[in-house]
């Protein structure tokens, strides 16, 4: 294969035809909380992100639907989950809007910017509960079609379409980042081979999902960073992210967030850092150093595709999008787990708190830490309050001049993972809609906060109009917030203005019925969730 910068610069310029179409680089992450990035308020080293954060806006309310299945059906139809069929998980229990697999009437983007002459390509999760991306309009795929389950197991990932050969790695030497990350640029070496024609890549990254691996050396830079708890984390967070403009300086802490040991009666409040004893904070600290690694380690490899595009005269006409699929995840109490995805918890002390995060670990953050990465926000991944639906949004492109946005600037206004597809549409010129209308608009379109956005996961459920949110967790009440004032949901304005709730309420039924979301299953045949 002739290097995909040789053959550029054989082939000169992009033709004036591609070149009006901008090249669209995807990157999701897979359970990145609110703050993690720098350029968020966090203490992980992300200097990729911060310099396109840096070169490009960030989006301060980009929505996603709080769970990774149907976020993944949204971002890549346009959709709302339940009107494709993933409104949970890749289970099918027989209600159309929950049965498992993206429905067949739906088209990616991949498949939508064909008309376009645009390329594409996915590296990384898939996660649409069907068994080839490549017959869904991506040329070439590499990385694994279901949840992440470990990142030093080459078998874990395959290549697609059949016939296709995954690189290979010397023993000891694989790393599922830097394998999506190495594959993904073989994809753009392939693209090189037709330089009049754009391209599409989407990076689906399965970090910083559990189970928590990470290269030792990555982890060491942490070692001692989480030792100060999960309560000067979150202040520290918040007031980095004062500083940098992203929260008022009003923003007030909530209190630290309920969990809900599933499978068993426990449902408490995450304690206080200084309440737990010594060897438990250990274990924790280390657990939440090798969740930063995951996340520095995805921010180096994002910087190989960067410089890549730099060195190839690309960059500045590549639309560069970053989000996350939901926010951090509290599966299942402030201990974490280990072993696989349930109640139980190994205490790691003495010599095996080194072993935490090498092969053959399994691991996750718990429900403490993940409040912490989704500072300021209440709650986390699965649930509809900012903790579970607000991701990270960063977008860079040297066309930027199509909006009045400037370089650096923050973007308050709402925006959801739906409006990806419209806004790639917009940009590639393509006037022809999919077959299913998207639910979305183009970001590069909306200038006013002017429509209403929709969410539900497992009963779960909210919408937002203008700047309130109506919420409510399954089988509780609605609470209301203004989100003008307060965003971390604080002061509940349900009793105050119930003919708000009404109205609300009523926009969500509406939704609901007509995108297949109600009724709401009685069972979900999960065996976290009892049926009801």
């Amino acid at each position: 294969m002739i290097p995909r910068i040789l053959l550029l610069l054989l082939a000169g310029l992009l033709s004036s035809a591609a070149a009006d179409r901008p090249n669209i680089l995807l990157v999701v992450a897979d359970d990145l909380g609110f703050s993690d990035p720098g350029c968020f308020g966090g203490e992980i080293s992300t200097p990729t992100l911060d310099a396109l954060a840096a070169g490009g806006v960030r989006l301060t309310q980009f929505y996603n639907t709080g769970r990774c299945c149907p976020s993944r059906a949204s971002i890549l139809t346009g959709q709302y989950p339940h009107r494709v069929g993933l409104g949970h998980m890749t289970q099918d229990i027989g209600h159309p809007g929950y049965r498992g697999c993206v429905s067949e009437d739906a088209q990616t983007i991949a498949e939508v910017l064909q008309p376009a002459g645009y390329r594409s390509f996915l590296s990384g999760k898939w996660h649409l509960g069907t068994e080839d991306p490549t017959k869904h309009g991506f040329e070439e795929f590499y990385g694994t079609l279901v949840s992440a389950k470990r990142f030093f197991d080459a078998d874990h990932l395959i290549r697609l379409p059949e016939g296709r050969k995954a690189r290979q790695y010397p023993e000891g030497e694989f790393y599922a980042t830097d394998a999506v990350t190495d594959h993904a640029l073989d994809f753009l070496d392939l693209a090189s081979e037709t330089p009049d024609r754009p391209w599409f890549l989407y990076l689906a990254y399965h970090t910083p999902h559990f189970p928590l691996h990470a290269p030792k050396e990555e982890i060491a830079k942490y070692a001692n960073t989480y030792q100060i708890g999960w309560d000067q984390l979150r202040q520290n967070r918040v007031q980095s992210m004062i500083q940098q403009g992203l929260v008022p300086d009003s923003t007030l802490l909530p209190p630290r967030s309920p969990y809900w040991n599933y499978g068993e009666t426990e449902t408490d409040i995450n304690p206080a850092w200084d309440s737990l004893p010594a060897d438990r904070r250990l274990d924790l600290a280390r657990r939440m150093a090798i969740y930063a690694a995951m996340v520095d380690r995805m921010d180096q490899q994002i910087g190989r595709v960067v410089e890549n595009l730099k060195a190839a005269g690309e960059f500045e006409n590549t639309l560069i999008v970053f989000t996350s699929d939901n926010g951090a995840c509290a599966e299942w109490d402030p201990r974490g787990f280990d072993i696989v995805s349930s109640n139980q918890n190994i205490l790691h002390t003495g010599e095996d708190l080194e072993k935490m995060g090498s092969p053959g670990t399994f691991h996750s953050i718990g429900s403490g830490w993940a409040n912490a990465a989704n500072t300021p926000w209440r709650l986390y991944k699965h649930f509809n309050h900012e903790g579970g639906i607000a991701s990270p949004g960063i977008i860079h492109w040297g066309g930027l001049d199509v909006t009045n946005w400037e370089a650096g600037e923050i973007i308050e206004q709402p925006f959801h993972i739906i409006d990806l597809l419209p806004t790639f549409l917009d940009v590639a010129k393509i006037d022809n809609e999919p077959a299913l209308t998207p639910a979305g608009r183009s970001i590069f379109r909306m200038h006013k906060n002017t429509r209403a956005l929709f969410f539900e996961h497992e009963g779960h459920r909210a919408v937002r109009d203008g700047w309130w949110k109506l919420v409510a967790l399954d089988g509780q009440p609605w609470e209301l917030y203004d989100i003008s004032e307060d965003r971390t949901e604080l002061n509940n304005l349900a009793e105050a203005h119930p003919d708000k709730v009404t109205k609300l309420s009523a926009m969500w039924d509406e939704w609901a019925a007509k995108n297949q979301v109600t009724p709401l299953p009685d069972d979900l045949n999960v065996k976290y969730l009892k049926a009801k």
